[in-house]
């Protein structure tokens, strides 16, 4: 069965177009106008081995939330429409990612229920263009947005860039394994029998 999702999303702020399948083999085509944004979405396609297409024009003119937050808001629905029913997942993943000195954790639970834990105390401020915070905007309305609970740490790292880029390597990871079959149930992982 094909897990695939096209979702669009249009607002008076941005206009958001994403295809995506899960099990492709991390092909990707993106271009959001933010172009550390885009070098981040494709560490998620790359190492979670999704195919996937993001198109968006936002009001960059203002600046760069409302189109990451965006972005990450219907990614996080595509995530959930192509997931369908979730009968025979893995559910839960646990993945830790190096990126020379800097470690990023991300454990990740597809739920049914939304909720994001960020234990990383990054500084405000920029890396080129790209304002760090709106990492865990993005992470955040992915979460919110793909019914997931999903949990950040590092326990150290002194580069900016090279912590933000393994959150996003091990956010792929993450969601790869979670999302991936289990040979050995084609059941609902859950007792509750719905998730």
């Amino acid at each position: 069965m094909s897990r695939t999702s096209t979702i669009q999303r249009t607002t008076k702020e941005t206009e958001i177009q994403v295809h995506l399948d899960l099990d492709g083999s991390g092909k990707h085509t993106i271009d959001t106008g933010i172009p550390f944004f885009d070098h981040m979405l494709a560490q998620i396609a790359r190492h979670g081995y999704f195919d996937m297409e993001v198109k968006a024009v936002g009001d960059l003119q203002i600046d760069f939330h409302h189109t990451v937050e965006d972005v990450g808001i219907v990614l996080g629905q595509a995530f959930a429409e192509a997931l369908g029913d979730k009968k025979g997942i893995r559910r839960f993943a646990d993945t830790q990612v190096p990126l020379n000195e800097a470690l990023a954790q991300c454990v990740v639970d597809i739920s049914g229920r939304s909720f994001f834990v960020f234990n990383l105390d990054l500084p405000k401020t920029k890396i080129g263009d790209f304002d760090v915070e709106l990492a865990a905007e993005f992470f955040q309305a992915f979460s919110a947005n793909g019914d997931i609970t999903l949990h950040f740490n590092s326990p150290y790292w002194s580069n900016l860039h090279h912590i933000v880029e393994a959150l996003f390597k091990a956010f792929g990871r993450a969601l790869d394994t979670a999302a991936s079959p289990d040979p050995r149930s084609n059941e609902v992982p859950s007792t509750k029998g719905k998730l």
